[in-house]
């Protein structure tokens, strides 16, 4: 019931430290709702793999489980150097060069793996090496040679990432290894697919096509981590379901200075759309070797769920960490903590049309409207594919929405929304008597209410019909 308790979702990275079953269930029972494959890492056998263990480790811990693939995009980075890494002096040369073998680096120079980066620059551009740790100004370019003047040196090693301040590199989101990835994303049947480095809608609808093609019915999460991708924000987030502030890259495009301020105004705006907000990049990641997070990385964690984000992410903390459920539990208790803060209840926002685009929207907005203004201990829905759940959850309230649902996929799927938790229920061939005392005594039998508290129910007329959520009604439990 502590695990209900918790509004917002964690989603964590699995790598090796997750390979143990034991460890995954331990996980799973500490917390963890979604889990992320990083298809930067591994081959198909390894996700399939993963996935059931995913799903085996959910059944012991009687929990549904939802899972995201995370495609690697383009990979703008420098090859490799011939003793391993190098350090650069401030004020050295340093040339990046397209035509380099790619275990060729020196201290001079070094390959890079995007080979259209030499017509992507303009002298005077400053290039960001290694998460910013490292900066280049461009002085010249020389057909497939970038000169450049270290700012800022120190140590770089192989395969380290490229970023040019202020972002403009043309890579598409989407490279040959990707849309094969999407293919084994259908194939294992992931619930959500994120893409990496997304400029615009058309990378998302790109990305969409390709996975319905495939046969996938994942939902679409966006990584904003690209300046590109700030400048085009609502309509990036118009065309995904979900988006991820993946704040690493995003950092050294725009500036550090910026993140906090763009960490919210991306929450914003998902929310304003009904889109699913995830938080991203090192928010416990001391953890991946100590037992306790520091300070700052708990006010991170904690300021993000009162901003309002759905989900806050773990990566190597969970994939590669020394203490994969401690971690897991910590993040857990920041949650809960955080979440006591909060402001109680919110009004519901003003729609700018003034009026509701779907029936299970409308509704949605009269049920919290009235969950946050009388006494009720839950909010019901009956759901197909989860859409009313997911409005619903669009209102910040401390009550507990239960989507009940016979779809597996939909009882994954909502795995992820604030403050909505799956139970599995199947509607068909009861009466309208039976239909009710069922609903009762499902959550009397998993201690979510107690007798005679008081609940909202939502549902449509005709079952079985996605979206086709039409009434509410007030009831109050008893045994039959």
């Amino acid at each position: 019931m502590s695990t209900l308790l918790r509004r917002t979702k964690i989603l964590a990275t699995l790598g090796p430290a997750t390979d143990d079953s034991a460890v995954l269930t331990d996980m799973v029972r500490a917390g963890v709702d979604v889990v992320r494959l990083n298809f930067s890492h591994g081959v198909v056998a390894d996700h399939a793999r993963r996935v059931q263990l995913v799903r085996e480790a959910a059944s012991k811990a009687g929990r549904y489980v939802g899972i995201l693939g995370d495609l690697q995009g383009p990979k703008i980075r420098i090859d490799r150097f011939a003793a391993g890494k190098v350090t650069l002096a401030d004020g050295a040369p340093f040339t990046l060069d397209a035509s380099l073998a790619v275990d060729a680096g020196n201290d001079l120079s070094v390959g890079i793996a995007y080979k259209k980066l030499p017509t992507d620059v303009s002298v005077g551009d400053v290039l960001l090496l290694n998460d910013g740790q490292i900066s280049l100004k461009v002085t010249s370019i020389d057909g497939p040679r970038i000169k450049t003047q270290v700012l800022v040196g120190g140590e770089l090693g192989n395969n380290k990432g490229i970023n040019r301040h202020g972002g403009g590199l043309s890579a598409g989101a989407l490279t040959d290894k990707d849309r094969e990835d999407i293919r084994t994303a259908a194939h294992i049947k992931v619930d959500y697919l994120a893409v990496s480095f997304p400029r615009d809608a058309t990378d998302m609808d790109e990305a969409r096509e390709l996975l319905r093609k495939a046969g996938g019915h994942a939902l679409l999460v966006a990584k904003i981590e690209r300046a590109e991708a700030i400048t085009n924000l609502a309509e990036v987030v118009r065309a995904s379901d979900a988006v991820m502030v993946a704040r690493g890259d995003l950092g050294v495009e725009m500036g550090y200075a910026e993140l906090a301020g763009l960490q919210k105004q991306i929450i914003l705006e998902a929310r304003h759309q009904n889109r699913l907000v995830i938080m991203a990049t090192q928010m416990m990641e001391s953890m991946i070797v100590n037992t306790i997070p520091t300070r700052a990385e708990v006010s991170d964690v904690a300021n993000a769920v009162m901003d309002g984000t759905d989900a806050v992410m773990l990566s190597a903390e969970t994939a590669a960490g020394k203490h994969p459920t401690k971690v897991v539990e910590a993040m857990s208790q920041i949650i809960i903590g955080a979440e006591k803060y909060q402001l109680a209840h919110v009004r519901i926002r003003q729609r700018k049309t003034g009026y509701y685009e779907r029936f299970d929207e409308a509704i949605a907005a009269a049920v919290m409207y009235t969950a946050n203004h009388l006494h009720v201990k839950a909010i019901v829905a009956l759901t197909e594919s989860g859409s009313t759940a997911l409005w619903m959850s669009r209102v910040r309230s401390d009550i507990p929405i239960y989507a009940f649902t016979r779809n597996e996929a939909t009882r994954c799927r909502v795995t992820l929304y604030r403050g909505v938790y799956p139970v599995a229920y199947d509607v068909a061939d009861k009466d309208r008597e039976a239909f009710y005392f069922s609903i009762f005594g499902l959550l009397l039998d998993l201690k979510l209410v107690a007798e005679n508290d008081f609940i909202i129910l939502t549902k449509g007329e005709l079952s079985g019909v996605s979206g086709g959520t039409n009434s509410m009604q007030i009831l109050q439990v008893r045994r039959k």
